[in-house]
């Protein structure tokens, strides 16, 4: 299973799947390229360092997201990926895009979906006096952080939490969620 990950960052989720790759526990799975909408992603060091070809398609140089949408579709088809996953990609995709890969795109979402979609998912569990919160990895479809649920992950909420110290422990816990999930989908464990 051919796996191309779309990033903005610091790649700590990419580093948890290469990491994964370099030690044969990503089942079929095998990641062909990393792709960044920004030229300073950190995670683009990650790839290169793990000898994964990365590409740069800043959406800056297009003049609107059908555009950039358009070109990155481009790019991504060249390495011929079964699965496009988003891995910390700060990109809200047009429906084009979204039908382009349908049953073939998957995102990692720091919270238990359907609850707290979007940003600041952490101050927002905190401020409702949740006992858990955890990750997400969903189908994306259209509508953001809306598209069925493939496997989540629970992280108790503890008394003392701050917003950094609950972000933390969701993204340890994301780090063997979503290796885990792309792993089943390898193995056809997890139906497309």
């Amino acid at each position: 299973m051919r796996v191309v990950c779309l990033i903005s960052g610091r790649g700590t989720n990419l580093q948890a799947l290469i990491n994964w790759q370099a030690n044969d526990m990503l089942g079929g799975a095998r990641i062909v390229a990393v792709i960044s909408n920004t030229e300073t992603a950190l995670g683009l060091e990650r790839a290169g360092n793990a000898k994964i070809p990365t590409k740069v398609l800043s959406h800056q140089d297009f003049p609107n997201r059908s555009a950039f949408d358009h070109a990155l579709i481009q790019v991504i088809d060249t390495y011929e990926p079964d699965v496009v996953a988003l891995v910390g990609f700060m990109r809200i995709l047009t429906g084009d895009f979204v039908t382009h890969y349908d049953r073939r795109l998957i995102n990692i979402h720091p919270s238990l979906l359907p609850k707290y979609k979007g940003l600041n998912t952490h101050k927002r569990a905190l401020e409702a006096g949740d006992n858990y919160t955890g990750a997400t990895v969903h189908w994306v479809t259209s509508e953001v952080d809306a598209g069925n649920v493939i496997r989540q992950v629970k992280v108790p909420v503890m008394r003392e939490d701050t917003e950094e110290t609950l972000k933390a422990r969701v993204l340890d816990a994301e780090h063997t969620l979503y290796p885990s999930v792309i792993r089943d989908l390898s193995l056809g464990l997890i139906e497309c």
